[in-house]
């Protein structure tokens, strides 16, 4: 049994002081992924772990070509400035991001300049139910809720021509004004389902990247990261709480590393 590896488990194992065991941690540094250039289709994903106390959060590309995490950076917070950090040092080691698969984060598909960017389509509804709900009661909102349910068996010309129909069918109720009581201004009687629509409008360049670029072999979600690296990813840190920051950045470290070595 290996057990959850903790420092008094590890003491017994090695037979030694647990000021000892933590000292060994302290001193080891994992190795650097050691990937050759090539030209990669990568999935871009964030995820964070703790509370806001001891917050982290780690940055993570995975090439979905040769199944390895070619770069990663833990960050406190999501920018699109990490996304383009990570782009620049990839493109100065000599890799070539051919098309790359993102969550849809507010500013992070303009980090990737003319690369050719898909948004993920699981979070693409999942921003939808946010703002209507999974069963929403509203004609409009149950139509436009079936609508994007359908991204992934429909085509680009076919999705933008149907939820143009479905914004002229209810252009009318979208405008609808409510005078709010307490600033008695006028504000959007449906501002939830506007900006559902919004939502939909405004990713729609990024939505079918992924079938506009076959030979790329983008995916359609970020699941490559979500399921196959962060979940056990998550598994690991939880098993370890309360560990200090720089020795949880280094367990990180460490499971990439392996991930590749896989």
């Amino acid at each position: 049994m290996l057990g959850k590896q903790t420092l008094k488990q590890l003491s017994i194992k090695y037979d030694r002081s647990i000021p000892w065991i933590k000292k060994q941690l302290d001193s080891f540094e994992p190795q650097a992924r050691q990937i050759n250039p090539s030209v990669i289709t990568i999935v871009a994903d964030a995820t964070f772990y703790g509370k806001k106390s001891d917050r982290l959060g780690t940055l993570v590309f995975k090439d979905i070509l040769s199944n390895k995490i070619v770069a990663c950076k833990h960050i406190d917070t999501e920018t699109a400035n990490d996304y383009k950090q990570l782009v620049e040092e990839l493109s100065e080691q000599g890799f070539v991001i051919q098309g790359v698969t993102i969550d849809g984060k507010r500013g992070v598909a303009k980090a990737f300049g003319d690369i050719p960017v898909q948004m993920c389509h699981f979070h693409q509804v999942a921003i939808i139910k946010r703002y209507l709900t999974s069963r929403p009661k509203l004609e409009a909102s149950i139509e436009l809720l079936k609508l994007c349910r359908r991204i992934s068996t429909s085509t680009q010309s076919r999705f933008t021509d149907a939820l143009s129909q479905w914004h002229d069918k209810h252009k009318a109720f979208l405008e609808e004004k409510t005078l709010n009581p307490t600033t008695l201004k006028y504000v959007s009687t449906h501002a939830k389902l506007v900006a559902a629509y919004r939502s939909l409008s405004t990713n729609l360049p990024y939505l079918f990247t992924y079938k506009n670029y076959k030979d790329f072999k983008m995916p359609n979600t970020t699941n490559a990261l979500d399921g196959g690296v962060f979940s056990h990813l998550k598994k690991l840190i939880k098993l370890h709480q309360g560990l200090a920051k720089k020795r949880k950045v280094k367990l990180i470290d460490e499971f990439l590393d392996q991930y590749n070595k896989k």
